[in-house]
């Protein structure tokens, strides 16, 4: 499949505001040796903390700009974060220097076990209180700002009190931390539990916002309302960049990821996708739609 060249946007970020891919290990080899034309690529910190995967790193690092993303410091958990694991990803971002680094809004780990889940917590004053004590004392021992991506949740707690946004919202007021804006996170949340995706991408601090994730997602039926999850097994659906358009609309254009973590395809299809994104940010940006004409 031949896919069309990606011609930056001007961007105020780290970044051009150019679309970027997940890049994960069946990858590796492909990416290495036909080195395609892309803005930057994103990596799960965890995967590259030491060992053959660090060499990848370091080699792809050589030519792209990297972003971090971290899954598992846990930073809305009560016990906060581990001391250990935080050190390890201080020394990947000191070795490797990246244009970003990012976490989620979610907690993982009880008692220093660790789950294989980024599960949601309660929005409540006390989980604001533990989530912005965690994220400052990851940024101090970074140095740097970190993103903070909402999450795709499943289930509401009865004793939320803030919504979403707003809890959003405060812990950037509080932390001085960015977010991301994952798009597709959004439809999955919005479409679960009847919220209105319109009026959540317009309740976030659009200049907090330094990277929009893009994504598939899967449809679980039972004797309810379907319900999505966030599977990143596929290409992103339709209704998900009609989202992205109304986000760039709302938000401006921002570095944009495409995500496939499962059922990978071959690196020319993910490519592919990066290229539909690339199309809409130069669209909103009023750049030179002919730039990307096959």
């Amino acid at each position: 499949m031949a896919v069309a060249p990606l011609t930056a946007c001007d961007g105020v970020g780290p970044i051009p505001d150019s679309a970027g891919i997940g890049l994960r290990f069946p990858h590796h080899a492909a990416f290495l040796e036909s080195r395609p034309t892309i803005g930057w690529v994103e990596v799960h910190s965890e995967n590259y903390l030491n060992g053959p995967a660090l060499a990848v790193l370091e080699a792809v690092r050589a030519n792209y700009a990297i972003s971090l993303h971290s899954v598992g410091l846990s930073l809305g958990s009560a016990q906060g974060v581990d001391d250990r694991h935080l050190a390890r990803i201080v020394e990947l971002a000191d070795h490797i220097d990246p244009i970003l680094v990012s976490e989620h809004l979610a907690w993982g780990a009880v008692d220093h076990d660790f789950l294989a889940d980024l599960l949601p917590l309660p929005l409540t004053e006390e989980s604001l209180d533990v989530v912005c004590r965690n994220v400052d004392k990851v940024q101090s021992a970074l140095g740097r700002r970190i993103l903070m991506e909402n999450p795709s949740t499943y289930l509401q707690f009865k004793h939320s009190t803030i919504p979403e946004p707003e809890f959003l919202t405060a812990m950037v007021a509080r932390t001085g931390c960015g977010l991301i804006c994952d798009v597709n996170n959004i439809f999955v949340s919005t479409t679960n539990h009847g919220w209105d995706a319109a009026h959540y991408l317009r309740a976030l601090p659009a200049d907090a916002i330094g990277e929009f994730h893009l994504g598939g997602h899967s449809e679980a039926c039972g004797d309810a309302a379907p319900l999505l999850l966030d599977t990143h097994d596929r290409a992103v659906t339709q209704a998900v960049w009609s989202l992205f358009e109304m986000a760039l609309s709302v938000i401006g254009p921002r570095p944009t990821l495409i995500e496939w973590d499962a059922d990978i395809p071959a690196l020319p299809v993910l490519l592919a996708e990066a290229a539909l994104a690339q199309r809409a940010l130069i669209s909103r940006a009023g750049g030179d739609r002919d730039a990307l004409a096959a």
